[in-house]
């Protein structure tokens, strides 16, 4: 018998596309973070940001602000984990659309999701996000590996 049997991988949870955001969004926000400490400073700027542009928060995960919050500190808190710092989360908005960039300075590994980990090892939050957004992906650069999202505005 096999020791070490294989995991299904469901569909939605295939390869990440590697490439590069779509590249008509303007710049809103950035964010620098050297620790899990920065975390709530992220997330309650993150969220007054959005509200000064006219996404509005309902403390549920129907609305942009809440869902993008979520996973700005999702990918945030692996790239402070598993990338090297600083871990720089940028927004960006395009018309009726946000970019989401989170980016950390560990270029020799790439983005896995959790059907690819053993059950109960964490990383699930490239599955939300995909779960989440509208468009997920990443790309590496000779300096920074990042992982993007998209959101209705």
């Amino acid at each position: 018998m096999d020791e070490h049997p294989s995991i299904d991988v469901p569909g939605d949870d295939a390869d990440l596309v590697t490439s590069m955001p779509p590249s008509e969004y303007e710049p809103v926000e950035e964010w620098v973070l050297s620790s899990t400490e920065d975390l709530s400073a992220l997330r309650a700027g993150l969220m007054g940001t959005l509200e000064r542009h006219g996404a509005k928060s309902t403390g549920r995960l129907s609305s942009t602000p809440d869902k993008l919050v979520l996973i700005a500190s999702e990918l945030a808190t692996n790239a402070l984990r598993h990338g090297l710092p600083p871990t720089i989360v940028r927004l960006a908005r395009h018309h009726e659309r946000f970019l989401l960039e989170v980016a950390d300075h560990n270029t020799s590994t790439e983005p896995v999701y959790a059907g690819r980990r053993i059950p109960g090892a964490g990383g699930v939050g490239l599955h939300m996000a995909r779960q989440l957004s509208l468009d997920v992906g990443w790309y590496r650069t000779d300096d920074v590996k990042t992982v993007w999202a998209t959101f209705t505005a």
